[in-house]
């Protein structure tokens, strides 16, 4: 090793050098891309329901001209098992209780809430299914409620607004009043702070409760959020399954692969796409997690961009330096077949030398047996 750093000129250890720092860069960026990616658990879903790689998580978002009700989504959930069944689909777990699929649903609007001590007129999501798996919001107090439970009397507040309305982030089982009927604080999540999420939607407080709540005693425009995981036998069949099946025209809806999207195959689109990618005739109006995904998205599509460009330099050192090895060879395929014919015809040689050995020793162990 200390012979070759010898050989190289001061211009080839700089390149060197400078190629190698370059390759760090790139590997750099792509680590912190990675790491972004990591903190999105609204969008890996398919990862915690199965750990085989073969289920797929889908979003919808609907318009408000999309008139989303509860039946149209029972419609698609009973369609799903077929679909299923018709793709050789079928659950094999002991666990009698075993699900193949789970979905979750929201709306978004405005609710009041009203404690003893104050009161808090917010942002609101109606939630069904199984939201909570979802999105799995940071507890501080309490727990998550699910579409499940027979009493939807429940509601989860932010820590802004659970200081809003008690003065405390320990308030799971508290009593609060929406619409004039008692429900209780099942839990108190955290609330992510940023730039970004605040520009997401989260730049004030949010408060869960069901969709029956948000129904009854405060104001939504429907549920325009829709979300699955379910198998994913083959390519895109996820994918393509809730799209022919959803009940929604495509002028109202915006379908998403939440599983593949930051891989680098989308990367790529998203950064060829770049200058359009914002551009929608859809009414559309995001939650804030696919807004905060979105910008993930945009900036992790830069950071690859990037860590590309600084690719670039050190493969094309590599390729130079490959070209003037291979101008400077002083070999020749001719040279190369013989001195591996040579060399495989020494083994030859060495092989059957050991096998005449072995012979002359086992000949003479048995003359020496049959003397004695």
């Amino acid at each position: 090793m200390k012979k070759f750093l010898h050989s190289l000129s001061v211009r080839q250890m700089v390149l060197g050098i400078s190629g190698f720092l370059s390759l760090m860069v790139c590997l750099l960026l792509l680590g912190m891309a990675q790491l972004m990616i990591g903190q999105q658990v609204s969008q890996q879903m398919a990862e915690r329901w199965g750990e085989n790689g073969e289920m797929a998580q889908i979003s919808c978002f609907f318009s408000q001209n999309a008139n989303v009700s509860l039946d149209t989504l029972e419609a698609f959930r009973h369609s799903i098992d077929g679909g299923l069944q018709e793709a050789s689909v079928v659950q094999d777990s002991p666990n009698a209780s075993a699900r193949l699929w789970a979905d979750a649903y929201s709306a978004g609007g405005r609710i009041t809430v009203v404690s003893d001590r104050g009161n808090l007129t917010a942002n609101a999501l109606g939630v069904g299914g199984d939201f909570f798996l979802f999105h799995p919001l940071q507890l501080l107090d309490g727990a998550y409620f699910s579409e499940s439970d027979l009493n939807s009397d429940y509601c989860i507040l932010d820590e802004v607004g659970a200081w809003q309305l008690f003065g405390s982030n320990n308030i799971a089982g508290m009593i609060v009043s929406i619409g004039g009927r008692p429900h209780v604080v099942a839990g108190v999540v955290h609330r992510e702070e940023g730039r970004l999420q605040e520009a997401a939607g989260l730049d004030s407080s949010i408060v869960y409760v069901s969709y029956d709540t948000l129904q009854k005693y405060g104001t939504n425009n429907g549920i325009n959020h829709y979300e699955v995981v379910m198998p994913n036998p083959v390519k895109k069949f996820a994918y393509n399954y809730v799209s022919d099946h959803i009940g929604v025209s495509e002028a109202d809806r915006v379908v998403v692969e939440n599983t593949t999207r930051y891989d680098l195959a989308e990367r790529f689109k998203l950064i060829m796409s770049f200058g359009v990618r914002s551009m929608s005739g859809k009414a559309i109006i995001y939650p804030y997690w696919e807004n905060i995904a979105r910008g993930y998205e945009d900036i992790v599509g830069v950071l690859t961009l990037w860590a590309m460009v600084f690719l670039v330099y050190p493969t094309v050192l590599v390729l130079i330096a490959i070209v003037l090895w291979w101008k400077h060879k002083t070999w020749t395929a001719r040279s190369v077949y013989m001195a591996l014919t040579d060399k495989a015809q020494r083994q030859m040689d060495k092989a059957r030398a050991r096998r005449k050995r072995r012979k002359k020793y086992k000949d003479r162990f048995d003359d020496e047996e049959e003397f004695q």
